[in-house]
């Protein structure tokens, strides 16, 4: 074989390589793209009560938002613990009904590793929720039952309760 044989080999070679891996990129499925925190929690299930108050409050649009945020979400167990009457008293006032969900949510994202680092979060409601891990973790009395739930505009973290200002 002479010098152009050799050539000619590799340059082959190295085009199917491109074209195998051009190949094999093209049929991996996509990366699943990650859901805003508002899709997030209609789409979990388990947040029906926060979306209809975040829809009620107007909300909405602001969770959809580049962010980033942390939201620490009560779930409807949480909100089903509520004193009676407490859920529906918010529902029909939506300025303190936005008063309490924007006292779950905090600017910026902060991981569960960033939470129990701290010993406070400021929340755009403007009031500080306080962080204990003496026993497991819990932000303003609510435990943290669930953790780093990734969004495309922040992170989730699920408590236990539902959290007043003030209280």
């Amino acid at each position: 074989m002479n010098k152009n044989t050799y050539v000619i080999a590799a340059v082959i070679v190295v085009i199917l390589g491109i074209a195998g891996y051009y190949l094999w990129t093209s049929s991996q499925p996509p990366a699943e793209e990650l859901l805003d925190i508002v899709d997030t929690a209609v789409e979990a299930g388990s947040f029906t009560t926060l979306v209809t108050a975040v829809e009620a409050a107007d909300l909405v649009d602001a969770l959809k938002g580049e962010g980033p945020f942390t939201v620490f979400a009560p779930t409807d167990d949480a909100f089903d613990a509520l004193p009676e009457g407490v859920l529906d008293s918010l529902l029909a006032n939506t300025t303190a009904l936005a008063d309490v969900l924007t006292y779950h949510v905090v600017a910026g994202k902060y991981m569960a590793a960033d939470v129990v680092a701290l010993t406070s979060l400021t929340t755009l409601q403007g009031s500080d929720l306080m962080i204990d891990t003496t026993e497991g973790v819990t932000i303003d009395g609510a435990n943290i039952v669930q953790t780093d739930i990734e969004c495309s505009n922040g992170i989730i973290h699920v408590i236990d309760a539902v959290m007043i200002p003030g209280e």
